[in-house]
């Protein structure tokens, strides 16, 4: 089962994972909400649509802007919707 983790936590795991351009996107039922930090960062992709961010702190570390997720995706990504995906450093196994 895919999990994410970062600075020896697991942040999210789930068996249902949709993956997108090399990435796991998890379920937002998925995911450990006590480790995740608003953030008012938002980049956009030509298919997906705007992406939003979070931030992730685990024991007192803070990995800005380190997960992503698409609110309101354009049809294309429309599978990806409600769903998260890492970098900087969170590791998926």
């Amino acid at each position: 089962m895919p999990k994410a983790i970062w600075n020896g936590a697991v942040i999210a795991e789930s068996d249902d994972t949709v993956i997108v351009e090399g990435n796991h996107y998890f379920p937002a039922d998925s995911i450990n909400v006590d480790y995740f930090v608003e953030s008012e960062t938002h980049t956009t992709c030509p298919w997906k649509g705007e992406a939003s961010y979070k931030s992730i702190q685990v024991e007192g570390e803070i990995n800005e802007d380190a997960a992503w997720f698409y609110p309101e995706p354009k049809d294309a990504a429309a599978h990806i919707k409600g769903h998260f995906a890492f970098w900087k450093g969170v590791v998926v196994e």
